[in-house]
Parts: C-alpha cells; sequence; structure tokens
C-alpha cells in the first residue's frame, strides 16, 4: 500500500479481486469504521497504522469474483433505474432542472456554465479564499479546454480527454486535485438528473513528471551568522520573527498568531494552538492545519529570556508580529537583506523551518521528535520532506558500522 499525505492507493494481492474490495469499501460498516479514524479540522485524514487494523471477512477468490460481479451487476441496474428521463406533466422531453443562482440548466447546458454556478452556490462562503481561488482556477481551465461540451455529452472517453489534457501542462498531484474539484460538481449533476451516468468512474491521472525540489537551508554556523546580525529592537520587528521561527521551526502563520499568552516562561514552552489568516485584509485567528499542529515546543534559556523582555508590556492575547495587515514577501524581503549582510545564501522563512528541522536531525534528534515539533500529521510527511537529509545520515551511519566492524578483527 502506498499512503500519500491526501490519498490512498491500494496494491491487492492476487488472491483478492479488485471489484470484490472496491464494493466493500463503499459498505456502510466501512465508511463507519473509517469515520471513526479520521482526524483534522480543515482536511480530513487517518493515519496508515490505524487502517492496517481493519479486518474483515475474506472468502475464496471464486467466491469474491461471483460476489462482486453480483453487486457491480445489481449497483448498474440501480443507476441505470436512477438515470432513466424523468417526465414532467407527462411530457417525458421536459428533463429535470436544476434551478441555481437564478440560472436554469437541462442536459443541453454547456458544463462550463453549471460548473461556474455549481461553485458559486456550493463554495462561496463555504471555503476559504485561497480555496476558492483554486476552485476559479479549474473554471478556467475547464472554459479553456471545453467551451462547448454540454452536459448530456459528458462521458467518459470525453472526461478522460479533458484530464489529458490539463496533465499536459500540470504535474500529477495538481491533475488529481483539478479531477476532484470538477468530478464533485458532476456527481451533483447526477443528482439532478442532467447526466445519464457517472464519467468520472476509473479515471486515469496522469501529469507532467514532478520538477525535483531541493530545499534550501542553512547551516549551524550560516544561522550564527544570520543571527548574529538581527536588529532585536525594544519593539517587536520582523527580525524577532525571523528569531522566533529560527528557533522553534514554527510555521509563518503559526508565528503571526503567537501572543504573549502562548509563551510559558517558568516552563520554558511556547504553545501553538492557532494561526494568522495573512492571505485576506481583515486578518484574524484561523485553525491550525491539522490535530497534530496544535503543540507545546519547548525552547532554550536564551530565548526564553530574550521574549520574556520582549512582551513583558504587550497585551496578552494579541498577536505580537499582526498588528496590521502583513505580507509573506515584505517578511522575505527583510530575512533576504539579512542574509546578504550575513554574507550567507538568501533564503525564504518557510526555508527557516527547513533550516530547524535540519539542524535538528544532523544533531541526532528521532524522526519522531522532529515531526512533533514541526507540528506534521505523521512521520511520514518528515521523512519525504527530509529524505535527502536522512539519507546523508544514513551513509554517515555506515560509514560508522564500517569502522566498529573493521576493529574487531
Amino acid at each position: 500500500m502506498i499512503v500519500s499525505s491526501l490519498y490512498e492507493v491500494f496494491q491487492t494481492a492476487n488472491y483478492v479481486d479488485d471489484t470484490f474490495l472496491e464494493n466493500w469499501f463503499e459498505t456502510e460498516a466501512f465508511q463507519n469504521w473509517i469515520r471513526k479514524l479520521q482526524e483534522g479540522s480543515v482536511r480530513f485524514y487517518f493515519y496508515y497504522d490505524k487502517l492496517c487494523e481493519c479486518e474483515m471477512m475474506m472468502p475464496s477468490l471464486e467466491e469474491q469474483k461471483k460476489i462482486g460481479s453480483l453487486l457491480s451487476s445489481i449497483d448498474d441496474a440501480v443507476v441505470l433505474h436512477q438515470r432513466s428521463p424523468p417526465t414532467v406533466n407527462n411530457n417525458p422531453e421536459e428533463a429535470t432542472r436544476m434551478i441555481a443562482n437564478d440560472k436554469t440548466f437541462t442536459p443541453d447546458s454547456l458544463f462550463c456554465d453549471y460548473f461556474e454556478s455549481w461553485i458559486k452556490v456550493y463554495k462561496e462562503g463555504a471555503i476559504t479564499r485561497v480555496t476558492m481561488q483554486k476552485y476559479q482556477l479549474s473554471l478556467s481551465w475547464v472554459k479553456k479546454i471545453a467551451p462547448d461540451l454540454k452536459l448530456k455529452e459528458i462521458n467518459r472517453l470525453q472526461y478522460q480527454e479533458i484530464l489529458n489534457e490539463y496533465a499536459k501542462y500540470h504535474e500529477r498531484q495538481t491533475t488529481m486535485d483539478f479531477h476532484h474539484h470538477i468530478k464533485a460538481a458532476i456527481l451533483d449533476a447526477i443528482d439532478e438528473r442532467l447526466i445519464d451516468k457517472d464519467p468520472t468512474r476509473k479515471a486515469i491521472i496522469k501529469g507532467k513528471t514532478p520538477r525535483e525540489k531541493k530545499l534550501k537551508y542553512l547551516s549551524q554556523f550560516e544561522l550564527h551568522s544570520l543571527l548574529g546580525v538581527l536588529k532585536l529592537s525594544d519593539k517587536p520587528n520582523w527580525d524577532w520573527l525571523i528569531l522566533l521561527i529560527a528557533k522553534t521551526g514554527i510555521r509563518f502563520s503559526e508565528a503571526l498568531a503567537v501572543t504573549p499568552k502562548d509563551f510559558d516562561f517558568s516552563r520554558q514552552m511556547l504553545s501553538i494552538s492557532k494561526t494568522w489568516n495573512y492571505k485576506e485584509d481583515k486578518g484574524g485567528f484561523l485553525p491550525t492545519k491539522n490535530k497534530s499542529s496544535v503543540r507545546k515546543i519547548p525552547i532554550d534559556w536564551h530565548t526564553v529570556i530574550q521574549f520574556a523582555v520582549l512582551v513583558k508590556d504587550l497585551p496578552e492575547d494579541k498577536p505580537i508580529f499582526a498588528g496590521s495587515r502583513v505580507f509573506n514577501a515584505t517578511a522575505n524581503d527583510c530575512l533576504a537583506r539579512r542574509c546578504k549582510k550575513a554574507g550567507i545564501p538568501v533564503i525564504t522563512m518557510h526555508g527557516l523551518r527547513h533550516t530547524h528541522a535540519s539542524l535538528l536531525l544532523f544533531a541526532g534528534v528521532s524522526i519522531a521528535s522532529v515531526a512533533k515539533r514541526l507540528g506534521h500529521s505523521s512521520m511520514n510527511t518528515t521523512e519525504r520532506t527530509y529524505l535527502h537529509i536522512i539519507q546523508e545520515l544514513e551513509n554517515k551511519d555506515i560509514d560508522l558500522v564500517m569502522r566498529a566492524l573493521a576493529g574487531l578483527v
């Protein structure tokens, strides 16, 4: 089984029938069991080890195939019955219409028009502005790829062609997100009897080969040089924010949301329980990225003394660094100037988080501890992000092993 941060892909053994397993995943018992596992406030997820605890009855492969075939035939019959052309006032040509945003849709309506109205009705006001922009971007691509496609014309072949065209210009993960956006609208169109069958079933997700993403982080000496040129005045500024992220590894949005009350100086702890909505004019506190991001981070005594002096006269419940509209680019510009002054490679605020994690790993801190400190939902995320560092450490371990064995002669 390969489990990513967003999707689960199963590779079945030779004694498991795919159709049988697919139908079992749709059973109420499995769905209820999965709901008990899910975590997260913004995006639901569950852990791989918990998924492995699920038990199911496995008949012989031959019986699985018979059961799977039977269930599929029943499902097809139900779908066919549900998708039969409806009638209005005994007129079989009068299709059921969906009225949304003062627009009436029929099977002859353009899909791009339906998708645009669907986004406005179901997503506007229900999701963040950033997520809304992603839906709008998906809409622009639908209009570009299939501007004249009618609802009644959407079939599996047409849908796959749309995905394939999109995948020419995007990586596989981005294509997967695009697929989920338009699939949600299509499923609602099916419920409204505007589309006969589900064209998204068994869609193949393609995409460009991902670009090699190399993390930018500083060495311990370079970080020491950077901290040496910071202008730590008696009032909060970007330099203080740089120091905080460098010493704790917290995200930029988490750092903006830190209040004096979040510091427990006597216990040398910093509590992270919220983020700051810096991407919108109104600002304001938001939940953390996931449940694991709510955490307490130990901080060293030198940092404790520095911030105790800084926040002593500040309002306890107000953010230290987000009094007015803030921009990530402004913070990065300040950091770039400090890097140039220190004569070190220029990195971003997020690069400071990578620097923090990298120094901990090179110091011998376990992956589990680093994942907890960073607020990752799983150690898999930490391993994937810092794979090159982990491999470098493994090479050093191999050298140590070889030296130890050589000494046994």
